[in-house]
């Protein structure tokens, strides 16, 4: 009898599923629409978090893929994926990119290649947010004024692990990986795994290798 009711549960909650994702895929094309949003094609489970202002520019290529809920990507991040472009920022996604619960915060620009994987609850801030004066900080609008911001690029075929925040002027080089939870305050090589708090160079790629099939836990991204 538990079989039964396991498999119509397991079989009702697939439809469950299918239904929401087409609902979140409706309601994200009106989204996209009231934010300006230049898209080609994409895919969604649940829905982002999305805000562009009224002179920011937000570009993504075809096949994207974005998780936004604990079910779609159940790792223990529970927050949808966050877009906010500021004013005279642009962020561009190219095609075949994969997020989940991602955070892209854009004050002056954020471009990511094509085929990037970007692991669940990663943060990217191309901004300080507030200065580094103590004093100005008192001050809200000289405060906003003063804080620094550098543009962020993520190079084709990169690989970066859940939990890890990307600092402001980094780039992060084609091929290469970040391992999960890491702080990455300085640009990264073509072709090389960095990885730690803050992050540091691990090895070199050799592409010629199935470097996935032979990443420990601490690379490991879903």
């Amino acid at each position: 009898m538990q079989r039964v009711f396991t498999i119509f549960f397991k079989g009702t909650r697939r439809v469950a599923m299918l239904l929401s994702d087409l609902c979140s895929r409706i309601v994200c094309q009106v989204l996209f629409y009231l934010n300006g949003i230049h898209y080609e094609s994409f895919r969604t489970s649940g829905l982002p978090f999305i805000s562009v202002a009224s002179d920011g520019e937000f570009r993504i290529g075809s096949s994207f893929n974005m998780n936004n809920s604990l079910r779609s990507n159940p790792i223990g991040c529970a927050q949808p994926c966050i877009f906010f472009v500021d004013r005279g920022a642009s962020l561009i996604i190219g095609d075949h990119v994969g997020i989940s619960q991602t955070a892209l915060i854009c004050h002056i620009g954020i471009t990511i290649g094509d085929y990037v994987k970007i692991g669940g609850g990663v943060c990217i801030y191309d901004t300080d947010f507030h200065s580094l004066d103590p004093e100005l900080r008192r001050n809200p609008a000289l405060d906003f004024k003063q804080k620094i911001k550098k543009p962020i690029i993520i190079k084709d075929n990169a690989f970066i692990g859940a939990h890890s925040t990307i600092l402001k002027g980094v780039t992060i080089g084609k091929n290469s990986v970040i391992g999960s939870g890491s702080m990455v305050t300085k640009s990264i090589p073509d072709n090389e795994i960095w990885a730690g708090n803050p992050a540091k160079f691990v090895r070199k790629i050799n592409l010629t290798d199935q470097v996935t099939a032979k990443f420990t836990p601490l690379f490991q991204v879903k």
